[in-house]
């Protein structure tokens, strides 16, 4: 069984977000049923991916004057320092940590920031770009 399900309850209507947010769900999936061997580099794989997700919603924040923009950001920046402190003990050979924060952490803490702070954001933009 999957950690995060792919389903249309996580997504946003805004293709750029919705594509990360998909990325993110597979790599997430794809580390909780990795092997020890496996692991560290598929974490580094996500971490690297979040990063970069972050990155662009928070150009996105910008471009479209988002409101909230200091409150996401900084959502973004605590959830890359715990990625940090994680990554660290996965680097040292601590892989238990690393499941733990994969499997108890990030999927509640994602299904959290998809269905409050990504959707306003998605629906900001939307506003600010009508059809």
């Amino acid at each position: 069984m999957a950690l995060i399900e792919k389903s249309g309850v996580l997504t946003v209507g805004y293709d750029l977000i919705d594509n990360d947010h998909e990325e993110f769900i597979s790599l997430l999936n794809e580390l909780d049923s990795a092997s020890n061997a496996d692991f560290p580099v598929l974490f580094e794989h996500l971490y690297k991916h979040t990063e970069v997700h972050f990155d662009r919603e928070n150009q996105l924040m910008k471009q479209f004057a988002f409101p909230a923009e200091t409150e996401h950001k900084g959502e973004h920046q605590r959830v890359l320092g715990e990625f940090r402190q994680f990554k660290t003990r996965v680097d040292k050979g601590m892989i238990a940590f690393g499941r733990s924060f994969v499997r108890e952490r990030l999927p509640d803490w994602f299904r959290l920031h998809v269905t409050t702070m990504d959707s306003a954001l998605a629906a900001h933009i939307k506003i600010q770009t009508p059809a």
